[in-house]
């Protein structure tokens, strides 16, 4: 059935008709801040790990495990800095969190030993916090709702070429010096345009949270009370099932996605394609991600929350499954890995806009923060954790099949993730929800 009122959708009819100059400088500015931190944070590591390794002895095993660490850190990170966003906007976070990301830069750049290189990562993990996709998201969704939908996949989609633009820039630089000039010309490269974008072009005013009527100019004790009725609202969310079950199946599907992903490659040469064949079936299915970005927005005036969410989980493990058990030939494999891309591309927003899509943005922050912490971790874990589990189940199929029953398990999950009782006292105009059965309103605050 059609969401004629999904928030996602963007069909308020309080808001303005489109995004004005003040909230587009906010996008731009975060499209080229999210290329350069991914690029350099997240995907520089994996090209200049062998070289790390060769220059320093120090294990392949012990600087992944650094880098895992970051991640997990940074994933926890997320759940005070949600409620900080919610209270004071992205621009001091981000703005720091840059500064600090150049700062671990330096620090990898000029580790002497692998005890300083961890600690460097964990800082780095503080940083990504930060300056990542979730205080973006939080910055887009409060300044762009309810047309929040439209400037999201405007970043997934610029964001995703973090890596076609880093990882071969890295290999390039690493060609021509060490490890370490390399890491130092990144951070200077991370210094010179994070930090004066998100202290610059976020300066446009917080807007307070749709749901408490407030301004600026309120007082002290206003603010406090709305604050804390605001925290007694997250509290009532995150303790609900319809939140509870929603985090599960999203950190399952995280997991089986990430499993799938970084597991492709020795899947299909185990069933007899070349190495090179292999890399460019993983690459092709990135060519799949931006289409299921593209076509979410499509997706969403068509179906409800409940809808849309389950059947793109479903549609995860139904690819895995395929990947499971078709043994070729070739051709028809990476097909199906195109359309295992398809569907994480369209998870990346489908997790972008889940707590706005049933609570509304009032509390975006602190609740997508809660939620991320263990989808990320899930997705962090997931590489190595997919590499064991294939080894104790006797080979990659087996190990797909078992991702596919995961993936399964994330999308039946995911059928009780919608909140049953609409707030009659929200104010939010993304609150609403699709017009059917699957409505999911902000709740009060």
């Amino acid at each position: 059935m059609p969401s004629t009122g999904d928030p996602a959708a963007g069909t308020g009819s309080t808001a303005p008709s489109s995004p004005n100059s003040a909230t587009r400088v906010p996008l731009i500015a975060l499209c080229v801040t999210e290329i350069t931190s991914w690029g350099i944070l997240y995907y520089a590591f994996p090209v200049l790990a062998p070289d790390i390794s060769h220059d320093t002895g120090w294990s392949t095993g012990a600087i992944t495990a650094a880098f895992s660490a970051a991640l997990v850190l940074a994933a926890l990170g997320g759940i005070p800095l949600g409620r900080a966003l919610d209270r004071h906007g992205p621009r001091a976070l981000m703005t720091g969190g840059s500064v600090l990301g150049a700062l671990a830069v330096l620090g990898l750049a000029a580790a002497p030993n692998l005890g300083w290189f961890v600690a460097a990562w964990l800082l780095a993990g503080t940083a990504m916090t930060a300056v990542l996709y979730q205080p973006a998201f939080a910055a887009l969704t409060r300044y762009h709702a309810p047309h929040h939908l439209g400037a999201l996949t405007t970043l997934t989609l610029v964001a995703g070429l973090a890596s076609t633009v880093f990882a071969p820039l890295t290999s390039a630089l690493a060609d021509q010096m060490s490890w370490r000039a390399v890491y130092l010309v990144l951070a200077a490269v991370l210094a010179a345009v994070t930090i004066p974008l998100h202290y610059f072009a976020l300066r446009r005013p917080w807007p307070p949270p749709p749901a408490s009527g407030g301004s600026a100019s309120d007082g002290d004790a206003g603010r406090d009370q709305s604050n804390d009725q605001m925290d007694a609202a997250v509290r009532t969310v995150v303790r609900s099932s319809p939140f509870l079950l929603l985090t599960a199946a999203l950190t399952l599907s995280a997991f089986s996605m990430y499993a799938v992903l970084t597991n492709l490659i020795p899947l299909l040469t185990a069933r007899g394609a070349s190495s090179g064949i292999a890399a460019w079936a993983l690459g092709l299915g990135g060519v799949g991600q931006v289409a299921g970005r593209l076509g979410y927005r499509a997706l969403v005036r068509r179906s409800s929350v409940r809808a849309r969410t389950v059947c793109i989980l479903a549609a995860s493990a139904l690819t895995t499954t395929v990947l499971a058990a078709v043994p070729g030939p070739l051709p028809l494999l990476i097909a199906i890995a195109i359309l295992a891309g398809t569907t994480r591309g369209t998870a990346t927003l489908l997790q972008a806009t889940a707590v706005s899509d049933r609570w509304g943005t009032a509390a975006y922050g602190s609740l997508s923060g809660v939620m991320a912490a263990p989808v990320t971790i899930a997705g962090a874990i997931a590489p190595a954790a997919g590499a064991a589990l294939a080894t104790g189940l006797g080979g990659y199929p087996a190990l797909f099949a078992a991702l596919a029953a995961t993936a399964a398990l994330a999308a039946l999950a995911a059928t009780g993730s919608i909140p049953r009782r609409a707030a009659a006292t929200s104010t939010d105009p993304t609150a609403g929800g699709p017009a059917d059965q699957d409505r999911a309103d902000q709740p009060p605050g």
